[in-house]
């Protein structure tokens, strides 16, 4: 934590009622809960959200979850039913924003979409995520991250030059999404306090995000009528970047993006030679001739161990970074040093767990985790009882635990 802190989080006050599941949208909802907001995450009774089932566990209960749901309340209602249409309208009365991923025309058959909440509180600002948007032929079609990543053309430049198409092995698009959609809200959020205090509904297509990260393909085809492929760990516009084994069986990423760093990486090397070949005097000479750099620069790095390479690069203010795996990363001194992995206590693992920390750093209203994922309906007296005021004998009627 920031020592210097002088005020509350930046989001402190906002109030979110979040009715969605699995990944984008809770991640979005993650990164506003970090920031203060006060996040309610209304949960099918009985289940709960399907991420609470998804991945590994321990003890029966879903890790990942405690992760994505942190510094969230959980209550527990039935859209099917009218008392939990009826909770859900009496939360939106005093909440900034609304944030769901059912697919389109689901929440107003329920009684719930846009047009009734803006009714009920016209400050009311609602987040809808789905696979492919409210709009365009596609929009009722089932949608979620993994096929998002093929449809927005990431599968297809991803993979080694003479392979298959390749998938990432995490929720590449629900993440990215989550990011676009946390940006969205506080571009709402901004838009109604300076204009005029009026909400406004957001539509986002789990493709876009990642569609527009992907970088200069559309432009590219557009003017030059280039088509990317892929090209395993190598980049279409910077030479050398790649991956490197070293001696001892462990790899580098060595990445030259500019001519000064790819000076320091030969040098570093003690490959000053390669600054002088013709074949690589600058970018443009490099990306022509990947193969033959790449080769030398494997004859050079296999001949030394991780730590000699690094060590090296370093001194020469090269630009590499060994591959990491998890452990790695969480013994690295840059990485404890900023705290970039926090523990918190958890209520049912009776215990801290450790997890990724909140992304970034304000000088004086930090973000901060205060506690992990909740247990399912956790929070129903606290937001049901106290704060709405239904009756106890009702909420147990619902079936709803206390």
């Amino acid at each position: 934590m920031n020592d210097d802190a002088t005020g509350p989080p930046p989001l402190e006050g906002v109030k979110v009622l979040d009715l969605s599941n699995y990944l984008a949208a809770p991640m979005a909802t993650m990164y506003l809960a970090d920031y203060g907001a006060e996040v309610i995450k209304i949960e099918q009774p009985g289940r709960g959200d399907g991420m609470r089932m998804w991945g590994n566990n321990k003890n029966g209960v879903g890790l990942y979850f405690k992760v994505i749901n942190r510094n969230k309340k959980s209550v527990t209602l039935d859209f099917h039913t009218p008392f939990g249409v009826r909770a859900v309208k009496a939360l939106a009365e005093n909440s900034d924003v609304v944030v769901e991923n059912f697919r389109p025309g689901v929440l107003d058959r329920w009684g719930l979409g846009y047009e009734i909440l803006s009714g009920i509180n016209p400050r009311i600002i609602m987040l809808s995520i789905t696979g492919f948007g409210q709009t365009g032929p596609n929009k009722d079609r089932p949608g979620f991250g993994s096929l998002a990543e093929a449809y927005a053309g990431f599968s297809h430049i991803n993979g080694e030059a003479d392979g298959p198409p390749m998938s990432p092995s995490w929720g590449l698009g629900d993440s990215s999404t989550g990011i676009g959609a946390a940006f969205l809200v506080m571009a709402a959020l901004y838009g109604r306090e300076c204009r005029g205090g009026q909400g406004q509904h957001i539509d986002m297509a789990i493709y876009e995000q990642l569609f527009t990260m992907l970088g200069p393909q559309v432009i590219n085809y557009d003017q030059l009528g280039l088509i990317q492929g892929r090209s395993g760990s190598r980049l279409s516009f910077a030479v050398p970047r790649n991956n490197f084994k070293t001696r001892d069986g462990k790899w580098i990423l060595i990445a030259g993006s500019n001519q000064s760093i790819f000076e320091n990486i030969c040098r570093g090397l003690g490959r000053e030679d390669l600054i002088e070949d013709s074949r690589f005097l600058d970018n443009r000479a490099r990306m022509k001739n990947p193969d033959a750099l790449e080769e030398e620069l494997q004859k050079t790095v296999g001949k030394m161990t991780l730590d000699e390479v690094m060590g090296h690069l370093i001194e020469y203010d090269g630009a590499a970074t060994p591959i990491n795996d998890v452990k790695m990363v969480m013994e690295d001194p840059q990485i404890i040093a900023r705290e970039s992995v926090t523990s918190v206590n958890d209520e049912e693992f009776g215990g801290p767990v450790r997890m990724q920390n909140v992304v970034g750093k304000l000088s004086r209203t930090p973000g901060s985790i205060r506690h992990a994922g909740p247990r399912l309906g956790h929070h129903n007296r606290e937001i049901l009882i106290e704060r709405l005021g239904f009756d106890e004998e009702e909420i147990k009627e619902e079936g709803l635990p206390l």
